[in-house]
């Protein structure tokens, strides 16, 4: 139940190009090159969020992409 509420509020963060941890602005992270094209972006809460270069949109990083 707690993830039903939790998960809209996420999603809704993520397209604002925000942390869904700290709430902070995901542009002014730490980017770092990463692989096949996309960037690996840490704010202040050391979270890692994958941008990608066709759409421009953030996504949490998967565990394989650490």
């Amino acid at each position: 139940m707690f993830k039903n509420v939790i998960a809209p509020v996420q999603a809704w963060l993520l397209s604002q190009g925000r942390c869904v941890g700290c709430g902070s602005d995901l542009n002014s992270g730490q980017v770092e090159p990463h692989a096949k094209g996309t960037k690996t972006v840490c704010p202040k809460c050391h979270r890692i969020f994958i941008k990608e270069q066709t759409t421009g949109k953030y996504r949490r990083a998967l565990f394989e992409e650490v």
